[in-house]
């Protein structure tokens, strides 16, 4: 049998894997210290794809590809908007309960279902270009460069899959713990590589023209006597810049590591299953607890970390502007400086929890929550001396 996959509810506690949470009030979401904000949010434009919040986590964000935004609902909806502006560019109807995606480039939209359905879409007006299913419920977006759409499955596989039409190029395995998260890593296309992270704390990189593989590298190291101290699951996505590549497992570690070898230059202890951002000197981490942590990009030296969202079901972090914009599990979005962690604005965008990151596009921050609505927000950049 499948591993188990951990439901989310108000925070993320060992017994959620069985199906119930903890009332301890300790378990709570931390209360919002009221805030002046220090910067002025603007909301550009909204819009809602319908469908009612989904009770299990799924794996549906936005795509920013070419002055589009993509974005789907778990109900079946697909739709491309124009990013200034908001305007519907098209809409289609898919028969099928969406839970990943969509992914934007090379001229398709793509978007994964839980029941292992592979479906791509024209980018310029939606219309069909092929479906293949894969037998595997898909929780991340999949990835689209050189020719192929990389899809990962809960399964454990990894699969290359032609971009003309949706032929099966090459597939890998990992061995998938009989306990896990709810959740996958997105694989990501690098050069002539597809790397991912894997249930089982590696983070794998093959060849995309045959998917052999050339390196592994072990993120999650496993500790404790029982399964759930075993959890080492990588569900967040491994982050490329430059030669440099980072990666972060639930009750395992952080770590740079070199995107040609999969050598680790340095790795420290930290759990996440969200996800990190980097910048030109650091590394920004939500973790698992609820925390956001900033830790030095050459030595990866802890420099801050801000206790203010414990328990809050932070989002990845993302570099906008020159802040830090995490999402939570009540819609309200947040602004940090990043050089200090302190806390400069939040705007709530209604009550819904905020699972997959923000994405930036150009000077707009996307929003996607759980409950199908996407927002556009503005804020000024940095002003730099």
């Amino acid at each position: 049998m499948r591993a188990l996959n951990r439901l989310l509810c108000v925070g993320l506690c060992a017994a959620a894997v069985l199906g119930g949470c903890s009332k301890d009030k300790s378990e709570k979401p931390a209360v919002l210290v009221p805030l002046t904000n220090r910067i002025d949010i603007k909301t550009v434009w909204h819009t809602k794809l319908g469908g009612e919040k989904p009770i299990l986590r799924l794996g549906l964000g936005v795509a920013v590809d070419d002055q589009r935004a993509f974005a789907a609902s778990y109900k079946g909806s697909v739709a491309a908007f124009e990013v200034a502006s908001g305007k519907e560019l098209w809409q289609r109807s898919l028969r099928a309960p969406l839970s990943a995606g969509p992914a934007a480039g090379d001229g398709l939209v793509v978007i994964g279902s839980s029941k292992g359905d592979v479906i791509a879409l024209a980018e310029q007006d939606g219309a069909p270009r092929w479906r293949v299913r894969i037998n595997a419920e898909i929780l991340s977006a999949p990835a689209i460069g050189d020719g192929l759409v990389i899809v990962r499955g809960v399964d454990g596989k990894l699969h290359g899959l032609s971009a003309k039409d949706g032929g099966e190029n090459w597939v890998i395995d990992q061995q998938v713990p009989r306990l896990s998260l709810r959740g996958s890593s997105r694989p990501i296309v690098v050069g002539d590589l597809a790397i991912c992270g894997f249930d089982n704390g590696r983070v794998v990189a093959v060849s995309v023209g045959n998917g052999s593989s050339a390196w592994e590298a072990a993120v999650g190291q496993s500790h404790g006597s029982t399964e759930l101290q075993r959890l080492i699951d990588i569900d967040a996505s491994v982050v490329a810049d430059g030669d440099d590549l980072f990666a972060v497992a639930y009750q395992g570690r952080v770590a740079r590591l070199s995107r040609d070898s999969g050598q680790i230059g340095w790795a420290r202890d930290l759990s996440s299953y969200r996800g990190l951002a980097v910048d030109a000197n650091a590394v920004y981490v939500s973790t698992a607890e609820g925390d956001l942590v900033r830790l030095d990009r050459r030595t990866g030296i802890e420099q801050w970390r801000q206790k203010s969202l414990e328990r809050r079901q932070l989002s990845a972090p993302v570099v906008y502007r020159g802040r830090i914009v995490v999402g939570d599990l009540a819609g309200v979005v947040h602004w940090f400086d990043a050089a200090t962690g302190d806390p400069i604005a939040r705007v709530s965008i209604g009550k819904q929890r905020v699972s997959t990151p923000p994405v930036v596009a150009g000077d707009l921050l996307m929003v996607f929550g759980d409950n199908g609505e996407l927002n556009a927000l503005r804020a000024p950049a940095l002003e730099t001396k």
